[in-house]
């Protein structure tokens, strides 16, 4: 043990182990290395390296995503062709207020006017001027004058309703032969059902004003008063004449075009049915009594309930028109998108082609007499 101690005289027994000299040597190593690889040397140059690659990489990412979302924003962007269908739908708009406006100007004028009449018919009346057929002759002369009026008024609005339909045709035949994208094909869609609502709404105002103008036809072509019901068309023919052009057709829109026709005949027979009623009832009104011994009593109580019975031919003609409303709408949902244009092309075109029919038959070489 002496010996031992005078060897190593600094060896001390620390936790069991003896501090040797190779221990020291490992020691040493181990405080060399640790001074190589310490934290403020390769430790931190390493880091600091992996946090500008992760910095580097989150730029890149932010880079990417900014990239991303100008794509992004690119995409949703309207193009040129959008912007300038919207435009041109506001123009169309805008002109079709103004026209409007100057209709109802001219309603309000021709009221005042017919208020005037009635005025002066009054005080000819009180005055004793007009006596036994001449004020009613001078009577019936107002009345006609303020139907006459309101005749013209629509029949003006409705040539413009067909300039303007010419124009949407023609739009529709380009964006259907440039195969434009759904969303310009919509937009032009639902400007020509906006068209036809104005249309309906237009007879509406027709028909208080003068339901028998509206009713006869006269505002249409010879060749399209062949086909006149009630106002306008028959709903369930102009199926008949569309649906061939819409195909193919998938079985449900089959279905669904077959079941709108059916009810669509159906209204059509109850509204003709109660026309034929009201014109049996009305001639039978008309017809009650003498007619060879004049009654003035008798008379005016025929006419009183005569008149009560053309409100409600006006009331059949506003049905007719709603009918005919709902038809569009419902082909309208039933059909896609590039359907429906192409439905409202062919129609544009057979109201078109009726209307050419009318110009040949006018212009007709005639024989001599």
């Amino acid at each position: 043990m002496d010996s031992q101690s005078a060897q190593y005289p600094t060896s001390r027994r620390l936790g069991g182990s003896f501090d040797s000299p190779s221990t020291r040597q490992v020691d040493m190593w181990g405080d060399s290395f640790r001074t190589e690889n310490s934290p403020r040397t390769g430790t931190s140059t390493s880091m600091e390296a992996d946090v500008k690659v992760d910095n580097k990489s989150e730029d890149a990412h932010r880079g990417t995503i900014v990239v991303s979302r100008s794509s992004d924003q690119e995409a949703n962007k309207p193009n040129d062709k959008v912007l300038r269908r919207l435009a041109q739908n506001r123009e169309a708009a805008r002109k079709s207020r103004l026209r409007k406006k100057a209709y109802v100007q001219q309603l309000e004028t021709s009221r005042v006017k017919l208020n005037q009449l009635e005025q002066e018919l009054e005080r000819a009346r009180q005055q004793g001027i007009y006596i036994g057929g001449n004020s009613g002759d001078h009577s019936n002369s107002t009345i006609n004058g303020a139907a006459n009026t309101g005749a013209a008024a629509f029949d003006m609005e409705y040539a413009h309703w067909v300039e303007e339909q010419n124009r949407q045709i023609c739009e529709l035949r380009t964006a259907l032969q440039a195969h434009v994208t759904d969303i310009e094909l919509r937009i032009l869609v639902e400007g020509s059902m906006a068209h036809y609502e104005e249309l309906f709404r237009m007879k509406s105002v027709a028909a208080k004003a003068d339901v028998f103008h509206l009713v006869s036809g006269m505002w249409k072509t010879p060749a399209e008063r062949c086909f006149m019901w009630m106002g306008g068309f028959r709903p369930s023919e102009l199926l008949n004449i569309l649906t061939p052009q819409l195909e193919p057709l998938t079985e449900q829109q089959v279905l669904s075009v077959c079941n709108l026709r059916q009810s669509s005949q159906q209204a059509e027979d109850a509204l003709s049915q109660g026309m034929e009623a009201l014109q049996q009832a009305l001639a039978d009104t008309l017809a009650a009594g003498s007619l060879g011994t004049p009654n003035v009593a008798n008379y005016m109580g025929q006419m009183a309930i005569a008149m009560g019975k053309l409100e409600t031919l006006e009331s059949f003609v506003h049905q007719a028109d709603n009918l005919r409303q709902q038809t569009l709408q419902q082909m309208y949902r039933i059909l896609t998108t590039r359907q429906a244009a192409r439905g409202l092309l062919a129609m544009g075109d057979y109201f078109n082609r009726l209307r050419a029919l009318s110009s040949l038959w006018a212009a007709r070489p005639r024989e001599p007499a």
